[in-house]
């Protein structure tokens, strides 16, 4: 049987597989960005993919916490761009 690695979602705290959530990275330089591949190398923040925790997670600057700085309002506005972006696709 092969292992399944498991993640929390920073905002609703359940456990679930990690493909089933999306990670948020803050890169060594400082930037932060979704990690599609899952690979990125930095500190990472994982958030369920549906569209409410991702919204709560915005509205509540809960990656302030997540990566221990206070994370310009542009960093935001961008997750929150991607996601739409991603929701069209």
């Amino acid at each position: 049987m092969k292992h399944v690695p498991m993640r929390s979602c920073i905002v609703c705290r359940q456990s679930k597989d990690k493909s089933e959530l999306l990670r948020v990275v803050k890169r060594p330089d400082g930037s932060v960005v979704i990690d599609h591949t899952g690979k990125e190398a930095g500190r990472g923040a994982y958030v369920c993919k549906n569209g409410d925790c991702m919204s709560v997670a915005v509205k509540k600057r809960v990656f302030n916490r997540a990566f221990k700085q206070q994370l310009p309002q542009s960093v935001y506005d961008s997750l929150s761009a991607s996601m739409e972006d991603d929701g069209k696709q």
